[in-house]
């Protein structure tokens, strides 16, 4: 392999599907911000609507790709939406290979998967770099049939968890690499701050009540409902309880689902608003997240379907109890004294494991899970990760092409 490729910086374009505070965009940005850190010269693109932004400041080079205001978005349909989406990245990036090189272009999502495809089929394009976080399980052919492409059409594929390592070897015949995520523990602290009075009277958070927090807005993947039932549950024993539901800023049509919460919920007597025993936040500043962090006596992760679940860490870095779905990934990397396990399909299992982790919570304990898994799971260690398997990809397509000539 040329000596670029062995040391040099690599120029890299990483894509994500949203400029929101999703899991696969905070995994993009941090991943973005290490390699940006050891040296690498990077450029995050994300499609955006007119007057959007990145949710948080980046200190490495970016891109937005014009789309659809949300208005126009919205009466699209899910097809219609993703087809658009896919489309704009393909042109926008078809113009952009044409003023820059890059040694690595490499996206966290379908939409980028299949632009890349297009450009790689045309010629424009020698092969990507796919990062799989989870996949989803859509009604309409035509998205599972892009879900599919974006995956199969990759140079290389990587995954968050063996879970989904073995699940893509299993039904997609994909070889992926395992590249684990990192949490940021400078940033997620358990020691308060004057900002977390402030953010619980805004958000009418009653500090203590105990109150329960869900990060990643009400879906069904995130199990929301039978998590409001647990909370149900959890309130006939303590009547302050208060549950907190941040975040939810999505491409997919969770409403319908939501309208199921909202109606158990006021078939239970709970109202929802500040000071309310349930608080929907909807998406938050970035810099709110440590406070709400703080705020919280336990974070609940019930979840059915997961990449790897961030969140878990960040909790455990704020000194935050956590109740997970005894699942993986989330058994791949807790030992039994880091959380409370629920079953996430038994409502009753989950009000335990939240009562649970409410009850014995441990400074000591969670500081020490924290420590542990924040040096297994660093954005250092992982973009060395990236780095490396970046490296191994180019020069086997450098000998494939050099066999081909």
């Amino acid at each position: 392999m040329p000596e670029r490729y062995t040391t040099a910086p690599l120029r890299i374009a990483l894509l994500t599907h949203s400029v929101n505070p999703r899991g696969g965009v905070v995994h993009t940005i941090e991943l973005a911000h290490a390699l940006h850190d050891a040296g690498h010269a990077v450029t995050v693109l994300a499609p955006a609507t007119p007057g959007q932004a990145f949710f948080r400041p980046l200190r490495c080079a970016s891109a937005l790709v014009p789309v659809a205001a949300a208005a126009a978005a919205a009466a699209q349909g899910m097809v219609e939406m993703v087809g658009n989406r896919i489309d704009a990245f393909t042109t926008h990036l078809a113009a952009l290979l044409q003023r820059e090189s890059f040694d690595v272009l490499h996206t966290h999502d379908p939409i980028g998967g299949n632009a890349l495809a297009t450009l790689a089929e045309r010629g424009l394009a020698q092969g990507f770099v796919r990062t799989v976080h989870h996949l989803e399980t859509f009604a309409q052919p035509q998205l599972m049939a892009w879900q599919a492409r974006g995956l199969r059409a990759a140079r290389q594929v990587f995954c968050v968890s063996r879970l989904w390592q073995q699940t893509l070897a299993r039904e997609h015949g994909v070889a992926a690499d395992e590249v684990a995520n990192g949490v940021d523990s400078a940033r997620f602290s358990d020691i308060a701050q004057p900002q977390d009075a402030a953010l619980a009277q805004r958000l009418g958070v009653h500090v203590g009540a105990p109150v329960v927090l869900a990060v990643g807005g009400i879906e069904a993947r995130k199990n929301t409902l039978r998590l409001l039932q647990a909370f149900i549950a959890l309130r006939a024993q303590r009547p302050g309880a208060q549950l907190v539901i941040a975040g939810g800023a999505s491409l997919l049509d969770h409403a319908p689902y939501a309208r199921e919460f909202h109606a158990l919920a006021r078939a239970a007597g709970l109202a929802h608003g500040p000071g309310q025993p349930v608080v929907i936040t909807g998406p938050l500043a970035d810099a709110d997240m440590p406070a709400l962090y703080r705020l919280a006596d336990v974070v609940a992760m019930p979840s059915l379907n997961e990449g790897f679940g961030l969140v878990v860490l960040e909790a455990l870095a704020s000194g935050v109890p956590v109740a997970v779905s005894r699942i993986a990934p989330f058994t791949e990397y807790l030992l039994d004294g880091d959380c409370s396990w629920a079953d996430p399909f038994d409502p009753a299992s989950i009000a335990h494991a939240l009562s649970h982790a409410i009850d014995r919570r441990s400074p000591r304990r969670i500081a020490s899970a924290a420590a542990r898994l924040g040096a297994r799971f660093s954005w250092a260690v992982s973009a060395a990760r990236h780095s490396l398997l970046y490296r191994q990809g180019i020069a086997a397509a450098r000998r494939g092409l050099a066999t081909t000539a």
